[in-house]
């Protein structure tokens, strides 16, 4: 028995709404330590590497080395821990080197 138009036709509704709900574009100069922390491991590892490629980019750097990624990472993650109402900016702007 084949689904008929109007359940497909509702099945990709429902989705696409859900979807669009999504939050989509994050400002992370409003991202604080708190949010970061409380995220899941999957936004804390995508904001990590926006933070290599943001910081690679103010120093006119092409290239990235991923074993500073993961220290750069680890280091504000830490700092966070302790200064859970500063944004990732300003943690990432005193720590990243």
């Amino acid at each position: 028995m084949k689904p008929s138009i109007f359940v497909v036709a509702t099945t990709l509704l429902v989705a696409l709404t859900l979807v669009s709900k999504a939050q989509v574009v994050v400002d992370l100069s409003l991202v604080t330590c708190r949010q970061l922390l409380e995220s899941d491991r999957e936004r804390q590892t995508l904001i990590s590497s926006w933070m290599a490629g943001y910081f690679s980019a103010s120093k006119n750097l092409s290239t990235v080395d991923f074993r500073y990624v993961e220290r750069n990472g680890k280091v504000v993650g830490n700092y966070c821990k302790t200064h859970k109402s500063e944004t990732v900016m300003n943690a990432m702007q005193k720590n990243w080197r």
